[in-house]
C-alpha cells in the first residue's frame, strides 16, 4: 500500500505532454508577435503615405491571403472606368459573396492622431526665403509649422494682420523662439515704396491710418513724386515721432524729373517749394533767357526763389532746360 502511494507521487508527466505544452507556449507567443508586427507595419504605411489617393491593401489575420489578391484586382480593373471611386469605397457591401470583411480595404485616416504624431516627428523642415504675409499654408508646413499652426497664420493674415518686420513673425504665439532662430535669416518682408503705393496700403504702415494716408499721397501728387523719405515730414502733423516709427519699413524710388522749366505759372504754383510770385518769375525768367542760363543757380541769383525754396528745390530731382 505504501508502496504505491510513493510511486504516485513520483509519478511525472509523459514526454508527450511536456512537448505538447512546449508547442502550445511557443504557439501563443508566436501569434502575439504576429499581431504585433502586423500593427506596426500598419501604422508605418499610414504614417509615410505621401499620396493621399492611394489605397493601401493589407489583410486582417482571419481573412485569406487570396480574397486579398482578387480585392486588389477587383479594385484595379475598376479604377480605370469610375476614377478615384474606388479609392475612395470601402470593400463590397455584400461580404457572403466577396469572400472577405469590408474593413479588408481601408484608407488610412489622415487626421489620426497617431498618423499625425509619426508625421510631426519623422517629416523634413525645410528653410528657404519667405514673405510671412504672403507665404502659402503649404509652405509654411515645409519651414516646419503644423498644419494647425499655418492656418492660425493664415487666419490672422486674412482678419486683416500684418506682419510690418521680422520680430513681429517672432511675436506669434505659434512661432517658437527656436524656430524664429532658424527662420530669421530668411525672413523677406518688402518695403513700402511711397512712389507707388496706395493709400490702402499705406494703411499697413503703423501709425497711418486713413487720415494720413490720404494726406501722403495728396502731398506725393503736389510734388510730383517724392525725391527723398524725409519729405514725409513736411505734412502738417507728421512728426518726427511717427516718421521714426517707420523708415524702417518705407523706401522711395526715384520720380520723374520736375519739368519746372516747361510748367505753366499755375501747375508752378502747386509745388510746395514754389510760392505763387515765384512761379510767376520763373515763367519771366526762362522766356527772357538762353536755355543755358535757366538753372536753378540762376533763379537764385536772380532773386526769383527765396533761400528756403532754393535750398529745397536743389534736393528736388528737375528736367533739364533742353
Amino acid at each position: 500500500m505504501e508502496e504505491g502511494k510513493k510511486r504516485g507521487k513520483n509519478k511525472r508527466p509523459s514526454a508527450s505532454f511536456v512537448t505538447g505544452a512546449i508547442a502550445l507556449v511557443f504557439l501563443i507567443i508566436g501569434y502575439q508577435v504576429a499581431l504585433f508586427v502586423h500593427k506596426a507595419a500598419t501604422l508605418r504605411i499610414e504614417a509615410n503615405r505621401d499620396h493621399p489617393d492611394t489605397v493601401y491593401i493589407y489583410a486582417s489575420p482571419e481573412v485569406p491571403a487570396s480574397a486579398v489578391a482578387n480585392n486588389r484586382a477587383d479594385a484595379t480593373s475598376d479604377a480605370g472606368t469610375s476614377g478615384f471611386a474606388k479609392n475612395k469605397a470601402d470593400a463590397p457591401s455584400d461580404a457572403s459573396t466577396s469572400g472577405f470583411a469590408k474593413n479588408t480595404v481601408r484608407k488610412s485616416a489622415p487626421h489620426s492622431e497617431k498618423v499625425q504624431a509619426v508625421r510631426e516627428r519623422t517629416r523634413k523642415v525645410e528653410s528657404f526665403p519667405f514673405n510671412p504675409n504672403t507665404v502659402s499654408v503649404e509652405d509654411l508646413q515645409r519651414l516646419g509649422f503644423s498644419e494647425k499652426q499655418a492656418l492660425s497664420i493664415e487666419h490672422y493674415r486674412q482678419k486683416g494682420g500684418r506682419f510690418s518686420r521680422k520680430t513681429d513673425f517672432a511675436k506669434s504665439f505659434v512661432v517658437a523662439d527656436s524656430v524664429y532662430r532658424r527662420l530669421e535669416p530668411f525672413i523677406e518682408i518688402p518695403k513700402l515704396d511711397i512712389n507707388q503705393a496706395d493709400s490702402t496700403a499705406l494703411l499697413d504702415l503703423p501709425g497711418i491710418g486713413p487720415f494720413y494716408a490720404g494726406k501722403v499721397v495728396e502731398y506725393r501728387n503736389r510734388l510730383r513724386g517724392y525725391s527723398y523719405p524725409e519729405q514725409l515730414l513736411e505734412i502738417w502733423h507728421f512728426d518726427s515721432d511717427k516718421y521714426n516709427g517707420l523708415r524702417d519699413l518705407i523706401t522711395c524710388s526715384r520720380p520723374a524729373p520736375y519739368p519746372i522749366w516747361t510748367l505753366p505759372e499755375e501747375e508752378l504754383a502747386r509745388h510746395p517749394y514754389i510760392s505763387r510770385q515765384e512761379a510767376h518769375g520763373i515763367v519771366l525768367f526762362r522766356d527772357h533767357h538762353a536755355a543755358q542760363d535757366c538753372t536753378l543757380e540762376g533763379l537764385h541769383g536772380a532773386g526769383v526763389l527765396s533761400e528756403e525754396h532754393f535750398s529745397a528745390l536743389s534736393r528736388v530731382f528737375l528736367a533739364e532746360n533742353d
